[in-house]
């Protein structure tokens, strides 16, 4: 039975640049991302005086009516989905705006009207095993990518479907859209990723190699299964190839469009598919936490959305696509950060790497000095670490702004006492009267150290070379400001607090650790 919203949807539909965060649980979002220093609140839009990518928009066209419906799969189950579609006769394309394992079907479809009111049909969906589809929820399983794939085809084959199929969402519907892509549903014409991944494993689980405390409450609430089948697999095995959209980025061949957030943990794994298939993506990152930018610092709206879909499922080719293949805002902002830049490629050309060492003194400079060694202990506290459970390094004040646009990779040089052992690298801003705000940080187990498929253990006080990359950043630091790195064994929750007790000496001055900053300048 279709219940008809009539006029009112119309109206709403101006206004519905719902996000998807807005109607998620904090336990829907994958956990929470790093909230440290947000932007404040402002009207800036991307490149609203010279990209029509980002101001494009048309008017409501239709009433919208739902309809629950079973949609079923090859092996005879079925998902639950609300069916929206134009109030009207004809063909329309389809959108599979979210497809997650939160049972919001009423929520999304409201948020979904939209674009139901400009011409599209939309498919909200539980996967597998969550709200009314039966069976047992495996999150990103083969199971639930060829339940999604068969959702897409059969949405094609409707008489109201045109056969062209997007598919978008937000973090674990990010991730569905990016997983089922590789998959290469015949009828799957675009996707629109907000806060994918490109690795399960590696994004979410194990931070390089270390579970990831910050998880577990998302899996208590969501996928208390996962708190067994994810501890008995901590290397990187076929387990989590078939949850990877790296192991399979030959097959990501689609348009797609990644919208990624400087503040969200998953900014790694978007700007990784971007540089792995600049061909076919595009990249907008913005100032911006988990979830839809709207509601947000620098909201897009809804317009690029529709622009996207118009190009790609109803052919529209006054649908512009976005003006560069990156947009990136640069944080923080307003303020040090100059806001939103257009490059054609990430790193932006021109970009160059600048290396620094470790002083004896705690100081980071270009000149390496004299050998030396310094050392940190290691307990399993989780409370903040104690002065020395950490080393930490800082340059000068900046004399000019610097911007840094990538990762910083770290090469750490150090011995542990015990046979195994965490690092972790954090990046700090530092301002003149002493306020520090992380701007970026990564981790490794050092039996990790040749990859995560397969440990090899560490010999007591013996010296290692352990490379550690950091989240990408688009961050200017502020003529002033220092840069601090900080070396430790522990960042909890981010990892949890397991290395073996004992202490690390980490290797600093001439032959020893190094600091290497992927920065540029812009020129005119």
């Amino acid at each position: 039975m279709f219940v008809t919203y009539g006029r009112i949807l119309a109206a709403l539909s101006t206004a519905l640049t719902l996000p998807l965060a807005a109607h998620t649980p904090a336990a829907a979002q994958i956990g929470p991302s790093l909230t440290h220093d947000q932007p404040a609140a402002h009207e800036v839009r991307t490149g609203e005086a010279t990209d029509p990518f980002f101001t494009y928009d048309r008017p409501a066209a239709y009433e919208v009516r739902t309809e629950r419906v079973q949609v079923p799969l090859r092996d005879g189950s079925h998902l639950a989905c609300d069916l929206h579609r134009p109030a009207a006769d004809g063909r329309f394309p389809v959108i599979v705006y979210d497809y997650t394992a939160y049972d919001q079907l009423d929520s999304l479809g409201r948020a979904a009207a939209y674009f139901v009111a400009r011409g599209y049909n939309a498919a909200v969906c539980n996967a597998r095993g969550s709200g009314g589809s039966p069976g047992h929820l495996d999150p990103f399983s083969a199971q639930e990518q060829r339940d999604n794939y068969d959702l897409i085809e059969w949405l094609a084959a409707q008489p109201w479907s045109t056969g062209k199929v997007g598919q978008m969402g937000v973090s674990y519907g990010g991730h569905s859209s990016l997983l089922v892509a590789v998959n290469k549903p015949p009828h799957l014409a675009a996707i629109i990723p907000v806060d994918g991944i490109s690795d399960w494993y590696e994004n979410t689980i194990y931070r390089g190699g270390i579970y990831s405390a910050r998880i577990r409450d998302w899996q208590r609430s969501t996928a208390p299964d996962t708190l067994t089948t994810y501890a008995q697999h901590p290397l990187y095995d076929d387990y989590w190839r078939e949850r990877s959209v790296k192991a399979r980025w030959k097959d990501l061949d689609i348009p797609v469009l990644q919208i990624a957030g400087w503040y969200d943990r998953y900014r790694a794994a978007m700007v990784e598919n971007f540089r792995a298939r600049r061909g076919n993506v595009w990249l907008v990152a913005g100032p911006w936490q988990h979830g839809w930018p709207a509601g947000q610092p620098a909201d897009i709206g809804n317009g690029p959305y529709l622009a996207w879909w118009d190009r790609w499922l109803s052919g529209r080719r006054d649908a512009p696509l976005p003006a560069a293949k990156v947009t990136s805002y640069e944080i923080p902002g307003p303020g040090a950060g100059t806001g939103w830049k257009r490059l054609s490629t990430w790193p932006p050309r021109g970009a160059r790497q600048e290396r620094l060492r470790l002083g004896g003194d705690g100081g980071l400079t270009a000149d390496a000095g004299e050998p030396a060694s310094r050392r940190f202990t290691v307990n399993t506290d989780q409370a903040p670490a104690a002065p020395d459970e950490r080393l930490t390094f800082h340059t000068r004040p900046y004399q000019s702004d610097l911007v840094l646009t990538g990762e910083i990779t770290a090469t750490v040089r150090a011995a542990f006492s015990a046979t195994d052992g965490n690092l972790a690298v954090v990046a700090e801003d530092v301002a003149p009267d002493g306020m520090a705000v992380r701007i970026t940080q990564g981790w490794l187990k050092a039996s990790h150290r040749f990859g995560h498929d397969h440990a090899v253990p560490v010999r007591p006080g013996k010296t290692y070379d352990l490379r550690i990359r950091t989240w990408p950043t688009h961050y200017r630091l502020a003529a002033g400001h220092s840069l601090r790195i900080i070396v430790s064994s522990d960042d909890y929750p981010e990892i949890d607090s397991d290395a073996p007790e004992g202490s690390v000496d980490v290797r600093i001055g001439r032959g020893g650790t190094d600091i290497v900053l992927t920065t540029w300048k812009e020129t005119p």
